[in-house]
């Protein structure tokens, strides 16, 4: 079995191609910072940086709503692979293809988050949303507009 479920923040905004032909695919590449859950002795690096590769709606999904600093849980498969680089030396490469992506934090925490320095907008805070009990969470605003229930 091949699976991979990570959570993490954004390092940057996906970059988005469109692959050619008569129907073109999206497909959106980015880097997710996922922390470790133990430092181990000597290390200093407390996080891994994953290479994570999404096709299709996913990919459109990454182009309009996520952005550097957000942080989300996806999963996946791992996949690696090798070329040739223009030296002649063999590279080798491991990337997580992503089946599956979502938020991992209101919006509301997500502007918090931009206050405390993760990220460069100047957005005001905003107070947490009250939880009603009911068992529902709230939709960020951006993705009510294009929710087919509406």
């Amino acid at each position: 079995m091949n699976k991979a479920i990570l959570m993490g923040r954004l390092t940057r905004d996906p970059e988005i191609r469109y692959s050619s032909g008569d129907e073109p695919t999206a497909i959106a590449r980015y880097t997710l910072a996922v922390d470790r859950r133990y430092k181990r002795q000597g290390d200093d690096q407390t996080a891994d940086f994953i290479n994570c590769v999404v096709f299709g709606r996913g990919a459109e999904f990454a182009e309009n709503y996520l952005h550097q600093g957000t942080k989300i849980v996806a999963s996946g498969r791992i996949q690696t692979g090798s070329y040739t680089n223009k030296d002649g030396h063999k590279v080798y490469t491991t990337e997580v293809v992503i089946e599956e992506q979502e938020f991992a934090e209101s919006k509301a925490a997500q502007n918090g988050n931009t206050q405390n320095g993760s990220s460069t907008r100047n957005e005001p805070r905003q107070a947490p949303a009250s939880d009603p009990g009911d068992g529902f969470m709230d939709i960020p605003d951006a993705i009510e507009e294009e929710l087919p229930f509406n």
